[in-house]
């Protein structure tokens, strides 16, 4: 074997089965062992962000790690917002990179960089791999690495000559670190503040915004009184009828420090302490109340479910009841996100993995979808905005048995657009709606926070120039056309409700371009 087909196989058997690639001339030996090997899939991607945000999608849902094929450090450096989201929401994910050949990185070709350190910055695990022999078992190392409580990516470099020279063989998988047991001691604790009768609440996140740790939570919150809440952007919340209402953290700091006014008790489960995502004149980046007292349960790579069940056992029996809501009745009128919200509310299936990048628009679809049937809902958890499109295509990809609806907002979409083309090639059963509000409207609020109107008129004009996603439009149902997507466009609610109903009811992938009028800034025609 040489180093590239050792790394293939090698994976393969712990358990990667599919790649998202962008390869270049240094990875040629990896795609030739891809090509060779039937038990892989290897998808292409017309850019990296793609790949990346894919490989994060189909690791959220899966459960257990993707590898990404990045060309170089220009290709990593393509795929690193993504992967910066990746790495907030701790996902199991092996990024490999090729490299110049050994004796060939000292001349300082055109394309030489240092890969190792772009890859420190959004990976948990960085290795070089320096001889074919040793390429199986650093392939075994970085899944091993990705996996580790509670998920991180790892990315291991493989140097052209390392791929293609002989003498390298397959390693077995490594054993898999479990999630931290938590001492007694803690859980007492917890325990005992939340039985004080002061003001508390409980922050999941990370695998806590999953079902059976919802339920363990529901019944601690039942039993003491403690509001239940979970992180503004989870990377895979469980939710709809039959499973116990969560309350998100709200992005803006003076909602989220709404909600937590007047706690004396914060217990953190799979979750850190909440801050605010950006600095504001004389405003504390910390949310939670100053006199509140922080109680970590379980930290993200601890066991959150375990910590849980703990804690209910010390509580008294108190059964968690699940509210019925109901479904929204199908809209009609003017199409806003709010009637958006309603269709989705109303037609969306069981099962559906739902990705949510709509940003501003999307403001209504919690309340609207909370009585549809169980479907998982994955978030911008990095807030690097490009992140939906291919994230659909990850989970998607994981989960072929199950509908992806991809709820994209027109500014983002821009940045990875090229996931639609993929989408087309691997006939991936993906609804995309995409917000048509010509504006990035989530920046027009926080201009209209951060610029005060009486800096004058011409930083007014810059605020309508630099965020106005108009003069041209864009009209994404040509876009999706032109990438293979069958595509339409909806500018009444009837429109979008009979598009999104036919959408859903035809495999392989659509998309749908809402006009709907920015929530912030000017108003435009659709």
């Amino acid at each position: 074997m040489n180093g590239a087909e050792a790394v293939v196989a090698t994976l393969r058997a712990c358990g990667v089965e599919v790649y998202f690639a962008n390869p270049g001339t240094s990875e040629m030996r990896l795609v030739a062992a891809l090509d060779e090997d039937p038990a892989v899939r290897a998808v292409p991607c017309l850019f990296e962000g793609v790949a990346t945000g894919a490989a994060d999608g189909y690791g959220r849902m899966a459960g257990r790690p993707a590898a990404t094929l990045l060309h170089l450090g220009p290709g990593l450096g393509n795929g690193l917002a993504n992967l910066h989201n990746a790495r907030r929401a701790a996902t199991p994910l092996v990024n490999l990179v090729g490299d110049h050949a050994t004796h060939h990185k000292p001349l300082d070709a055109p394309l030489e960089s240092d890969i190792d350190a772009l890859a420190r910055t959004v990976s948990g695990w960085v290795r070089r791999c320096d001889n074919p022999t040793a390429a199986g078992a650093d392939a075994a190392a970085a899944v091993a690495a990705a996996m580790a409580p509670p998920g991180q990516v790892a990315t291991l470099i493989l140097p052209a000559d390392i791929s293609w020279s002989p003498g390298a063989f397959p390693a077995p998988p490594l054993p898999l670190r479990p999630p931290a047991p938590l001492p007694d001691d803690t859980t007492t604790a917890v325990a005992a503040a939340l039985r004080s009768g002061e003001p508390a609440a409980i922050l999941l996140g990370g695998p806590a915004t999953r079902a059976p740790a919802l339920r363990a939570a529901a019944r601690v919150a039942a039993a003491t009184g403690a509001r239940l809440l979970c992180e503004t952007f989870p990377a895979r919340l469980e939710r709809g009828a039959g499973l116990p209402p969560v309350e998100r953290l709200g992005y803006l700091p003076e909602s989220a420090r709404a909600q937590l006014h007047g706690l004396r008790h914060l217990v953190l489960v799979g979750a850190r302490s909440p801050v605010s995502f950006f600095a504001y004149p004389d405003a504390p980046g910390l949310l939670a109340p100053r006199d509140c007292h922080i109680h970590s349960l379980a930290a993200p790579h601890d066991d959150a479910v375990d910590a849980l069940r703990h804690l209910a056992a010390l509580l008294p029996a108190a059964p968690a009841t699940t509210p019925a809501q109901a479904r929204p009745e199908m809209p009609t009128g003017e199409l806003t996100g709010e009637t958006v919200a309603a269709a989705v509310g109303a037609l969306l299936p069981e099962g559906t993995i739902v990705v949510d990048e709509a940003n501003t628009s999307g403001l209504w679809l919690p309340a609207a979808t909370a009585g549809a049937p169980p479907h998982d809902w994955l978030t911008l958890t990095g807030g690097a905005i490009g992140q939906g499109l291919p994230l659909a295509v990850g989970a998607a990809i994981a989960c072929p048995d199950r509908p992806v609806v991809c709820l994209e907002s027109d500014g983002s979409a821009m940045y990875t657009l090229q996931a639609l083309w993929t989408m087309a090639r691997e006939g991936l059963d993906i609804t995309v709606v995409v917000y048509a509000n010509r504006s990035y409207s989530v920046l027009e609020m926080e201009y209209e926070r951060l610029v005060p109107a009486a800096d004058g008129p011409s930083r007014r004009q810059a605020r309508r120039d630099l965020l106005d996603l108009s003069r041209p439009d864009l009209d994404f149902a040509v876009l999706a056309r032109g990438m293979g997507v069958p595509a339409s466009r909806a500018a009444t609610a009837e429109d979008f409700t009979a598009q999104l109903a036919k959408a859903l009811d035809e495999p392989g992938p659509h998309l749908i371009e809402a006009c709907v009028p920015p929530l912030f800034g000017r108003q435009r025609a659709s």
